[in-house]
C-alpha cells in the first residue's frame, strides 16, 4: 500500500517557527536534549523496580503470598522499562551517543518483546501516520477491537468497553508468544523494513537468542532456584504482564483514542492535504501536566504532543518545552488537546470506545485528509 504524503496545502509556517523557538530554548538554557542527570538516576529506578523483586523471589525464601505480591511490582516495573527507558532510547532520544540508545533500547527485550519490531512499528509507522487507518498499526482491528470510526462495525463490538481492559492485560503476552515473529516476516516484505538481507538475518538471530533467554529468565531460573510449582509460577508470570500490560495499553491509548482527537481520512489522491505538525496536533492529546508523580512514571507520555513533534528530545525536557507548543499552537490557530487529569483522559477513551461500539457517526473524527 503507497503511503501518504503530508501536502501542507495551507502553506502554514506552524512547525518551523515552533522549532525555532524549542531549539532557541536549549540554546538559551545551554542544555542538551537529551537525558540528563535525573533520567539516568530514573533508569536504575526502573531497572530496579524489575530485577530486585525479581532476585528478592529468587533468594528470598518468602512465602507464596509475598513472591505473588512481588510479581505486582515487577509488572509496574515492566511498564516503567517500557515508558522510561526503551521508548526514549529507540527515538534516539535518550543520548547523542546511537550505542548507548542501541543498548538501552534492548531493554524491551529484556522484557519480552523485541527492539527492532517495535521501531518499525511504532516509530516509521505510528509517529508518521497517526491515526491514520491501515498505516497506523495501532489502531487496526486487533482481537475484535475497534479503535477508529474507519474500521467496519461488528455488533458484538458493542461490548468491547466491557472486555477492552482485559485484552489490554495481554498486550504483553503476544510480544512474546506471536507479535514478534508475525511482524517479522511482515515488515521482511514490506517496504516499512529497509534493511538488507543480513541485517534482517541478524535481527531474526537476535529475536530467537533474546526469546530463549527470557524464557530461561522467567521461568527456568524460578523452577530451579524456588520452590514453587509450575502453576505457581505461571501465575506470578500472568500477574507480571497483566499490570504492565494494561499500564502500558492505557496510557497510550489515551494519548490518541480519545472523543477530542481526529482519525483522518485519506483524499482523493490518497493524501493528507495538512501539515504533518499540525495532522499530529489534531491526532494527539495530553493530560495531567500538574501531576508530578505521574509525569515521572509515564515517562512524559503525559506529554504526548511534545513527544509527538519532537521525538528527539528526551522526556525530562517536556514540562519545558509544552509551554512553547500550546503557546505557538494558540498563535496559528492550531488545537492543543490537553486533559487536566488523568481521570479525564481515561473517561474520554472509555467514552470514544462506547460510541465506536454503537457505531455513532463521528463527522468531527473522520474528516477527509
Amino acid at each position: 500500500m503507497q503511503a501518504p504524503k503530508f501536502t501542507n496545502c495551507q502553506k502554514t509556517d506552524f512547525y518551523r517557527v515552533l522549532t525555532q523557538r524549542v531549539n532557541n530554548y536549549f540554546v538559551e538554557q545551554d542544555i542538551s536534549k537529551h537525558a540528563n542527570a535525573a533520567m539516568v538516576l530514573k533508569t536504575i529506578v526502573m531497572l530496579s523496580l524489575y530485577f530486585v523483586p525479581y532476585f528478592v523471589i529468587l533468594f528470598g525464601s518468602l512465602s507464596v503470598y509475598a513472591m505473588w505480591a512481588l510479581t505486582v511490582v515487577m509488572g509496574v516495573g515492566v511498564a516503567g522499562i517500557g515508558m522510561s527507558i526503551m521508548h526514549d532510547s529507540n527515538h534516539g532520544a535518550y543520548s547523542s551517543k546511537p550505542w548507548v540508545n542501541s543498548m538501552l533500547g534492548y531493554t524491551l527485550n529484556l522484557i519480552g518483546g523485541d527492539a527492532s519490531n517495535w521501531k518499525i512499528q511504532h516509530n516509521k509507522l505510528h509517529h508518521i501516520y497517526t491515526n491514520i487507518h491501515n498505516h497506523d498499526l495501532d489502531i487496526r482491528e486487533n482481537f475484535g477491537l475497534r479503535f477508529t470510526p474507519a474500521v467496519k462495525h461488528k455488533p458484538f463490538q458493542r461490548f468491547q468497553v466491557f472486555y477492552v481492559f482485559f485484552l489490554y492485560a495481554l498486550q504483553t503476552f503476544s510480544w512474546i508468544l506471536l507479535k514478534d515473529f508475525n511482524q517479522f516476516f511482515k515488515f521482511k516484505q514490506s517496504d516499512d523494513d529497509g534493511r538488507n538481507t543480513s541485517q534482517r538475518i541478524l535481527h531474526f538471530l537476535i529475536l530467537v537468542i533474546s526469546k530463549i533467554t527470557y524464557i530461561v529468565f522467567a521461568f527456568v531460573i524460578p523452577l530451579l532456584l524456588v520452590d514453587i510449582t509450575w502453576w505457581q509460577l505461571l501465575i506470578g508470570f500472568s500477574t507480571m504482564h497483566a499490570v504492565g500490560g494494561l499500564i502500558l495499553s492505557i496510557v497510550f491509548q489515551m494519548a490518541h483514542v480519545i472523543e477530542e482527537t481526529k482519525f483522518p481520512m485519506l483524499n482523493a489522491a490518497g493524501n493528507i492535504s495538512n501539515e504533518w505538525a499540525i495532522h499530529q496536533m489534531e491526532t494527539t492529546a495530553n493530560f495531567g501536566h500538574n501531576n508530578t508523580l505521574l509525569t515521572y512514571f509515564v515517562g512524559g507520555l503525559n506529554y504526548q504532543v511534545e513527544h509527538h513533534l519532537f521525538t528527539k528530545i528526551c522526556h525530562v525536557h517536556y514540562p519545558k518545552i509544552a509551554p512553547i507548543v500550546e503557546a505557538t499552537a494558540k498563535e496559528f490557530g492550531i488545537p492543543y488537546i490537553n486533559h487536566k487529569n488523568l481521570s479525564c483522559a481515561f473517561l474520554s477513551h472509555v467514552s470514544f470506545l462506547k460510541k465506536l461500539g454503537r457505531n455513532e457517526v463521528y463527522e468531527q473524527a473522520m474528516n477527509i485528509g
